[in-house]
C-alpha cells in the first residue's frame, strides 16, 4: 500500500555509544595483552563527569589478574598494587571488571579518528581511571589529548626501564616521599605526591584543591604533567596500607 504523503517515518536512533577501545597490543612495560578503553559517562564525584579510560589485561579478569599478579601489565612496579597488598584505591571488582566484561562482549569499537572525534572534542579526560598510562604507547594519548580541552593523569613509573618519559609530558610523576618528589622535579617532572596526616609542603608544591577547596579533578585541571606539584593526604578505602617504608631508597 503506498504511503500518504507527510506521513511520518519512523526511524530508529542510532545505539548510545558508552565506550571504543584506543589500543590493543603489548603491554609498554612488559610485552602482555592490554586493551586501553574509553568511556564517556561517569558518576565519580571525586574526578566529576571526565572522559575515563582504563588500561587492563585483554586475555583475563582484572581479579584474575590479580590474583596472579599479572597486573604489572598495567600497573607496573607501583608499590601500591593491590597484588603486593598496597594501598590502591581502585575497587577493581566494579568499573575495571565492568570495562572488561563489556570489551569482552565486543560492544566497544575500535577508535577512529573520523568517527569518533567528535566523542572527545570539548572534554576533559583522565588517562588511567584504572591502569598506569605508561602501559600504553605515548601517541595513543597524545591524540586522544589533542582532541580534548584539558586532561589529567599520574604514572608511577618513572623508575621502570621501560619507561617513555614523554609520558610525563601528560601525566603527573607520582611520588611517596619528600626524597623521591624530590629526584624527579630536578629531573624537570611535575609531582603528584601523597603525603601522611601532617606532612608539611615542600617548595614549589601546592595542595590538592580537592582536599583544600572541594573542587572536582574536572574543575582544577592541575594534574596534566606541567602546570604545578601537587601534594594530597593519603586517602581511599586501602590508605592504611600506605607506608613510605614501602618506597623504594632514591639517590639525588
Amino acid at each position: 500500500m503506498p504511503k500518504l504523503l507527510g506521513a511520518k517515518l519512523k526511524v530508529k536512533s542510532a545505539p548510545k555509544l558508552n565506550g571504543v577501545v584506543l589500543y590493543e597490543g603489548p603491554s609498554v612495560l612488559d610485552g602482555a595483552p592490554i586493551v586501553v578503553v574509553a568511556t564517556f559517562k561517569s558518576s565519580n564525584v571525586k574526578t566529576g563527569d571526565m572522559v575515563q579510560t582504563w588500561i587492563i589485561r585483554s586475555d583475563m579478569h582484572p581479579l584474575e589478574a590479580l590474583k596472579q599478579g599479572a597486573d604489572s601489565s598495567v600497573c607496573g612496579n607501583c608499590v601500591h598494587r593491590q597484588s603486593k597488598k598496597g594501598a590502591c584505591y581502585v575497587t577493581v571488582h566494579q568499573a575495571p571488571a565492568a570495562v572488561y566484561r563489556t570489551y569482552k562482549a565486543g560492544k566497544y569499537p575500535a577508535f577512529n579518528l573520523a568517527d569518533h572525534a567528535a566523542l572527545f572534542a570539548g572534554r576533559k579526560v583522565r588517562l588511567g581511571a584504572y591502569g598506569d598510562p605508561a602501559a600504553a604507547p605515548f601517541t595513543v594519548w597524545q591524540t586522544i589529548t589533542d582532541l580534548c580541552i584539558g586532561h589529567t593523569g599520574y604514572t608511577h613509573q618513572a623508575r621502570h626501564k621501560a619507561f617513555d618519559a614523554r609520558i610525563a609530558s601528560l601525566c603527573m610523576v607520582s611520588a611517596d616521599s619528600p626524597r623521591q618528589a624530590t629526584k624527579y622535579q630536578k629531573q624537570g617532572f611535575q609531582t603528584f605526591r601523597v603525603a601522611m596526616a601532617g606532612d608539611s609542603l615542600m617548595s614549589g608544591e601546592i595542595e590538592c584543591l580537592a582536599d583544600s577547596q572541594g573542587l572536582s579533578c574536572l574543575q582544577c585541571g592541575l594534574c596534566d604533567g606541567k602546570k604545578q606539584s601537587v601534594a594530597i593526604t593519603v586517602h581511599g578505602t586501602r590508605a592504611a596500607n600506605f607506608s613510605t617504608a614501602l618506597v623504594p631508597a632514591v639517590n639525588i
